[in-house]
This record gives structure tokens, C-alpha cells and sequence, in this order.
């Protein structure tokens, strides 16, 4: 199953190079659970963390309630996690930007696991049902990747199969909440619903706020003020190479800015720092002009053109 998931992962490099936060949460879900050397006394066992209602109710403990959504209880559980958070996680992230996935992905994590929560309390007290889900033991990303279902199928209007049922994207989610109950009825049932429910008010509270919400201006801030200290080291740094670009665009229109000269193979204007077009590498000695010498020889071809047709046709 791990070189399942590793062969998905290298066949979306590149789409992951510009997704760091998937790129980090496949990262971070997969050494939690296999554990190296290096991090064995750093991350809490699993023992340590489970997501059950009454311990976290009883002890107020966070951890469970924060990290249990990062361990899965096997290989194929990791793997088909870390598959769909792939599939979905480079398509909203490249959509929305960095920022605002990782705004998102933290929130629904919060609020899927306090909804699971509420609906777990709310059996016991209103219905008096304790058992199973008031004691059960759960781990995994499911409920952040129903929740991120919602909002990926709530962005188009297609439709989509699950099991080969074709069904409209923005119900997909709800059809494959029965259908994975059906297939595993030992998964936690509650903790997909509950992410289903974190991803409706999601959209919900996003639509009635035009502005951005409170944890992406924070992380922006935070981003923000480590890119000073991380700019001023960068710029100290003596390996650091310079990047030269041309400077122009593709075309037969002349341009004026200065320092810049026009390659006569493909007409590209690049740089003066340039000894070879960055186009097509024709030499700039042996095949150039300057943009305003090419523009006077194009002016007296068309003007030439004109005379011999006038003396052609009369």
C-alpha cells in the first residue's frame, strides 16, 4: 500500500510543488504513522490520542481532540486518506491559493472534530444513547476530507461517480457517507457526518462574510513578519545567484525601452545583458538589430511595397 501512495505522490510532483500545505499534510500524516527512529519519542503514541468523547470530555483533553484526525490504524487506512486528500488538496489549494487552503483545512479540522463532539453529547443527553459512540475509539483525516468534499463539490456544477453511481458533485459527499457505512460498517459513522456538517457550515459562514476570516489574516500576518528576517538572511547569502530575464515580449510592434535590443530570427526583445536571444539563441552579434533601427527597415519595406503595387496596377 506505501508504494501505492508513493507512486501517486511522484506522478503530482510538479502540481505539488506549487501546493506546499497538501505537500505538508501528506508529509506530516505519513512519518506520524510510521514513526522513524528520530521522532519516536517526540510523537505521542496512538494510545495517547484516540478520539473518544468521554475521555476528552472528562479530562479536557485537547490532544486527543487535535491530533487524532493525523494517525490512521494501518497502511491501507493512511493510504486511501492520503489518496483522497491528494485529489482534493491540489485542486482547492491551487484554486484558493496556499493561505487560504491552510485557513480552511485548520478550521474544518476544529470544527468537524467539535461537531462529532456535539453530536456524540447530544445522543447521550437526548436520547440516552451512550454506546457505541460515547466510548468508541477513532482516528484518521476522514472527517477533514468529507468536509473538503463539500467545498470542492460546492465549486461546480458537474456531476461525479462514487462506485459508479453517477451523482451531482455538491451530494456526492452524502452518498458516500451511506455507501462506505455499508462496505465498513466499523468506521466512525458520526465523524464522517460531522465533517460533512463542518464543510455545510463552512460555505455557510464564508458566504455571509465577504471579507477574509480571522485565521487567514493571522496567518498572513505571521507569514509576513517571518519574511523580513528570512529576506534580510537571503540576501546576505553569498552563493545567492541573480536571475536575469529578458525584457520585452514577443512581436513585431518596436518597443523604446532602454537597454534592450531585438533579435531579427524571432523579433523577441531581450535584455542588454544579453549576448544570445532567450528565445530561440540566435547570436546577437550575427543576426540582431536595435529595436529602432528595425523599426526604420520595417517602415521603408512597407513604404516600398506600397510604391510597387502603385506602379503595378496603376
Amino acid at each position: 500500500m506505501l508504494p501505492l501512495l508513493a507512486y501517486q505522490v511522484v506522478s503530482q510532483y510538479y502540481r505539488l510543488q506549487g501546493n506546499p500545505i497538501t505537500l505538508g499534510l501528506l508529509a506530516s500524516n505519513t512519518l506520524i504513522h510510521l514513526r522513524p527512529n528520530f521522532l519516536h519519542h517526540i510523537i505521542p503514541s496512538i494510545d495517547e490520542v484516540w478520539f473518544n468523547a468521554h475521555l476528552i470530555l472528562k479530562h479536557k483533553d485537547l490532544k486527543r481532540f487535535l491530533l487524532s484526525p493525523f494517525y490512521h490504524v494501518g497502511d491501507p487506512h493512511l493510504v486511501y486518506n492520503m489518496i483522497s486528500l491528494l485529489w482534493k488538496g491540489t485542486q482547492l489549494e491551487t484554486s484558493m491559493g496556499s493561505i487560504e487552503f491552510a485557513s480552511m483545512v485548520g478550521a474544518l479540522l476544529v470544527m468537524s472534530q467539535g461537531i462529532t463532539l456535539l453530536l456524540i453529547k447530544s445522543l447521550l443527553i437526548f436520547f440516552n444513547y451512550g454506546r457505541p459512540y460515547y466510548y468508541e475509539y477513532s482516528v484518521g483525516f476522514s472527517g477533514v476530507l468529507f468536509a473538503l468534499k463539500v467545498v470542492l463539490g460546492s465549486e461546480t456544477e458537474s456531476y461525479t461517480y462514487i462506485h459508479g453511481l453517477r451523482v451531482p458533485s455538491s451530494h456526492a459527499a452524502w452518498l458516500e457517507l451511506i455507501l462506505i457505512q455499508m462496505v465498513s460498517p466499523g468506521v466512525s459513522f458520526l465523524g464522517h457526518l460531522g465533517g460533512i456538517l463542518a464543510g455545510l457550515l463552512f460555505l455557510r459562514l464564508k458566504g455571509t462574510n465577504s471579507g477574509s476570516d480571522p485565521l487567514t489574516l493571522l496567518i498572513r500576518s505571521v507569514g509576513r513578519i517571518l519574511s523580513r528576517p528570512l529576506g534580510f538572511f537571503s540576501r546576505l547569502n553569498p552563493f545567492r545567484q541573480r536571475r536575469i530575464f529578458g525584457g520585452g515580449t514577443v512581436g513585431s510592434r518596436p518597443v523604446t525601452s532602454i537597454g534592450t535590443w531585438r533579435c531579427r530570427a524571432c523579433t523577441f526583445d531581450n535584455s542588454g545583458l544579453l549576448s544570445t536571444c532567450e528565445m530561440c539563441g540566435t547570436d546577437r552579434q550575427d543576426g540582431v538589430l536595435h529595436s529602432n533601427q528595425l523599426s526604420s527597415q520595417l517602415d521603408f519595406t512597407r513604404e516600398e511595397m506600397r510604391r510597387r503595387r502603385l506602379e503595378r496596377f496603376g
